[in-house]
């Protein structure tokens, strides 16, 4: 691992223990030139899982691009990071134990909706909204009232 401050590739590992309830390793380390501390974390790597599309297309699962689209979801609202993390830990885990090589990508899109309804209803209408591809106001209409039980 490189020093962040130094560049040199020779440390050593202070400390190391469980994060985000076993699904990392943080570890500190000292640099052996400068004697900087940092942090890294260690996540086991997954097998490229490929989500297959509405279309046909697949493409390589990234947890960082639903973190992204999430965190776009819930954009200028009271909704911690370390909560949003969490949703989209749960659904990379959920994906890994209920599929092996190909996950639709309809059971990401229903895991990161029922997961923000949960959380805040904006961030549910405007993951909805492009989710399911709305095209007109009477679409977000129809939502809301479903989030309501009027539908």
């Amino acid at each position: 691992m490189r020093c962040p401050k130094c560049g040199c590739q020779d440390d050593k590992v202070v400390d190391s223990r469980a994060s985000r309830e076993g699904a990392t390793i943080r570890r500190r380390r000292e640099c052996i030139a400068c004697e900087h501390r940092f942090t890294t974390y260690e996540e086991v790597e997954r097998p490229g899982m490929m989500i297959v599309k509405r279309d046909g297309r697949r493409e390589e699962f990234s947890k960082d691009k639903l973190l992204s689209g999430v965190r776009k979801a819930c954009q200028k609202r009271p909704i911690s990071p370390k909560i949003i993390e969490d949703l989209v830990e749960r659904i990379a885990e959920a994906v890994s134990n209920k599929f092996e090589d190909e996950v639709p990508a309809e059971f990401i899109g229903k895991q990161v909706m029922d997961g923000l309804r949960g959380i805040d209803e904006v961030a549910y209408v405007r993951f909805a909204s492009v989710y399911r591809r709305f095209q007109e106001a009477t679409d977000f209409v129809s939502e809301v009232n479903k989030l309501e039980g009027k539908e």
